[in-house]
């Protein structure tokens, strides 16, 4: 069998890690440069000029052209967070860097910090993810299919009408008969009004498009996209369409990562989070070093979340 070479690189060992980001000067310098790459930018007027000076624990940039202050995570989704940033860095590497999902029970051990700002943490990185995500769509060769996150409560409804599941798309862009990208979006249901708005942001123009016989998929004809229809030979299931075999591959590593991590969230509010989080990592698996500076620019460009959602 042939060595899978993405599976297989370096990616960043800890000592590496703790080598580059061990000190609190050393991850404010890594996100001073993240920030402002070209040198200070004032984010009121766009001034280039600035004095810096310490209040409490924190570095202040005061800018002489109209004098606003600001702090490096100022506006961003580290916005006033109390965590030192060496836990921020590490948090970001242990969610970027293991395969699998980490929970915020297990962040609040690692990171020696309170459940509440574990989770908070958690879910901060999970929505820089989510929002970095969003604007992406896959191109190309597409395989589409539906599928539910979640499972039934106890005395609830079973099955696809339980009230704890979430319905998602689950696509992949192939590429030389492998999977490229993913994605899995949250959606209202399997009608064609329920996903009239997914291809719209999912799809890039021209790509092509494969789904089972959901009557549903057919939306993605009539907004334009080319669609094809592969249904399984008679006394096979649909999992058994080699058309599908690598979204069923992605979907089995997906709730044996959630199922094996996480006892439950709230699905109807979260799901999109912790959808985004296995898409994040995926979608950049090609080089897991560089994972740690594209979190950072991801939080420092995302939209700060209200404090518990």
């Amino acid at each position: 069998m042939s060595i899978n070479g993405i599976q297989m690189q370096k990616g960043l060992s800890l000592p590496e890690f703790i080598q580059l980001y061990g000190t609190e000067q050393q991850c404010e310098a890594a996100l001073q440069k993240a920030r402002w790459p070209q040198g200070f930018r004032c984010p009121k007027c766009h001034g280039q000029n600035a004095c810096t000076f310490i209040r409490g624990k924190t570095r202040l940039w005061d800018c002489d052209h109209c004098a606003h202050q600001t702090s490096l995570t100022a506006g961003t989704m580290m916005h006033q967070s109390q965590l030192p940033l060496t836990k921020w860095f590490l948090a970001i590497y242990l969610v970027t860097q293991l395969k699998t999902d980490i929970a915020a029970l297990s962040l609040r051990r690692q990171l020696g910090i309170s459940w509440k700002a574990a989770w908070l943490l958690k879910h901060k990185l999970m929505e820089a993810m989510r929002q970095r995500e969003v604007n992406l769509p896959l191109s190309g060769d597409v395989r589409i299919d539906d599928a539910y996150l979640g499972g039934e409560r106890h005395g609830g409804k079973r099955g696809r009408g339980s009230e704890n599941k979430v319905a998602f798309v689950a696509a992949v862009e192939m590429r030389d008969g492998r999977p490229h990208r993913l994605r899995f979006d949250p959606v209202q249901g399997f009608s064609f009004e329920a996903l009239k708005p997914w291809p719209e942001k999912a799809l890039a123009l021209g790509s092509t498009v494969t789904s089972d016989g959901l009557l549903g998929f057919e939306v993605v004809r009539q907004l334009g996209f080319k669609h094809q229809v592969v249904q399984a030979p008679k006394g096979k299931v649909g999992t058994e369409i080699d058309a599908f075999k690598w979204l069923n591959v992605m979907l089995g590593n997906l709730k044996t990562a959630q199922s094996g991590t996480y006892h439950a969230f709230k699905y109807s509010q979260y799901a999109g989070r912790y959808l985004a989080e296995m898409q994040y990592r995926f979608n950049r698996r090609f080089d897991l070093c560089a994972l740690i500076p594209r979190m950072l620019h991801a939080l420092l460009i995302a939209t700060p979340c209200p404090r518990g959602q």
